[in-house]
Order: C-alpha cells, then structure tokens, then sequence
C-alpha cells in the first residue's frame, strides 16, 4: 500500500531549464518509490513526448495532457477524446483568423499549417512538426495547442461550454475538453486505483497547476513559481535549477 502519492509538474518543476532532470531529482524520485510513496506526472506534455522522462526516473503513471489522457502503472486509465465536429469548427474558426492549430494524441500530433509561431514553439521543443490538416479526421485527439499569442478571450467566448483553455505558453494556448484540467486526471488516479485516502502532495510552478494545487492535500511552489501558485502552496522550495525537488520532498520527509 502506498504511504503517499506525489504529483509533478514537469516544464520549470521537475525539468531544469534545458529540459533535463536534475540527478538530485531522479535520485529523489527513486528513494520515493523505496519508501513506497507514488511519484506520478502531471503535464501539459503529451505521453509521447516524456517517454525517456520516465524511463530515466523510473515513472510510469501520467496525468497527461493537462488530464486529457491518465495512465497508471503503465496502463490506459482514461482519456478525453475531443468531438470530430467540435475539431472541425475549432479548425475553421482559426484558419479565420489565420491561427494554427497542434492535434495531439498520447503517441503523435500534427499541425493544421506551419506559420513563425509554429516553428519557434517546435524549435524550442526540438521536436519535428509534420503539417496534415486532415489528421484530426483519422486519429482519436484528446488535444490542442491554438497557436494565438494575444488573447484567450476569442476563443473561451466561443467555445465556452465545449472546450477549456489555458495560457501555459507564450505562444499558444492549452486546449481541452470542458472541464477537464491536472485536477480532473488526478481524480481519476486516485478513485479507479484506490488511493482516495491517501495524502497527496503536489509540485508545480504555472498556471495549469493551479487546479491541481486546489485539490492536494499538500502543494508545493517551485522558487521560480508564478506569485498565484505561491499563493495556493503549502510550502516554497527552492527552484527548478537548485534541488527544488530534492529539498521540497526532504521538508516533508518523504524522502
């Protein structure tokens, strides 16, 4: 039985700023699983994308997607597949206004077109952005990525109802099903695996952690947090680049 189960934001949380792991954080994570505390990711990355994340920390349930698609233990435990007519409106709606859209999976995405958005948000990743305006018509999408660097308020007015989305990049926008948020995928780990009773902690930095440190039991702000996520924490680390992970866990004596 787990004693605890932690939560873990990955972009300025448990990724360093060149997006590697801190050995600090990987040795944590390890005398974490040795204590027989759950250590699970809560990203706005898609599976695909933090495959090698877990293979080197040994992690292998994710609330991806901002809560789009759960695994636990390694397996399928939910996902939110988004409506083919809501893609296909969301789609021409922002070819109207010359936005591009990222259709995502757990295992590959593709873009409605290529525009300098896309190709300095892909850079950034060093990730390869193929351009199929009709993949979203042949896959199962859980979520988006809509290219507006402005403004949410166009489509949040639109799609209220429908669709959430959440500023957690410069350049575009986190787009899920209505409702669905880090906290919606954690509730789903801890009822279909039995933890409800479990102390839950948390570690995160940014906006779509917001939700997520609502729910927790115990939250806890990176040093380089936004001032809102500070807010909401129950305890500030140090930051993502000097053992925040590390010494965030010790003060809990998780670790």
């Amino acid at each position: 039985m787990y004693q605890a189960v932690v939560f873990f934001d990955l972009d300025g949380t448990l990724m360093q700023d060149d997006k590697t792991v801190a050995p600090s954080s990987v040795a944590a994570i390890h005398q974490l699983k040795a204590n027989h505390v759950l250590p699970v990711i809560a990203t706005g990355r898609n599976v695909f994308e933090v495959a090698d994340l877990m293979r080197q920390t040994g992690i292998d349930s994710i609330v991806s997607a901002n809560g789009s698609y759960v695994q636990y233990q390694g397996q399928f435990l939910a996902a939110h597949e988004l409506d083919k007519g809501l893609l296909q409106d969301i789609t021409h709606y922002a070819n109207q206004h010359q936005d591009a859209l990222a259709y995502y999976n757990a295992t590959s995405f593709a873009l409605s077109h290529r525009d300098a958005l896309t190709v300095a948000n892909y850079r950034g990743l060093g990730q390869k952005a193929i351009v199929q305006p009709d993949f979203f018509l042949r896959e199962h999408i859980n979520f988006l990525l809509t290219f507006d660097p402005i403004s949410a308020e166009k489509y949040q007015r639109r799609y209220h109802g429908y669709l959430t989305f959440v500023r957690n990049n410069p350049r575009a926008l986190d787009t899920m099903a209505w409702g669905v948020s880090k906290a919606t995928g954690i509730r789903e780990i801890l009822v279909k695996a039995g933890l409800t009773a479990v102390p839950t902690y948390a570690f995160g930095d940014a906006a779509n952690d917001l939700e997520m440190f609502q729910l927790v039991d115990k939250p806890v702000a990176m040093g380089n947090g936004l001032a809102k996520v500070k807010s909401l924490a129950a305890y500030i680390t140090t930051d993502n680049m000097h053992d925040g992970i590390k010494n965030g866990l010790a003060h809990f004596g998780l670790i």
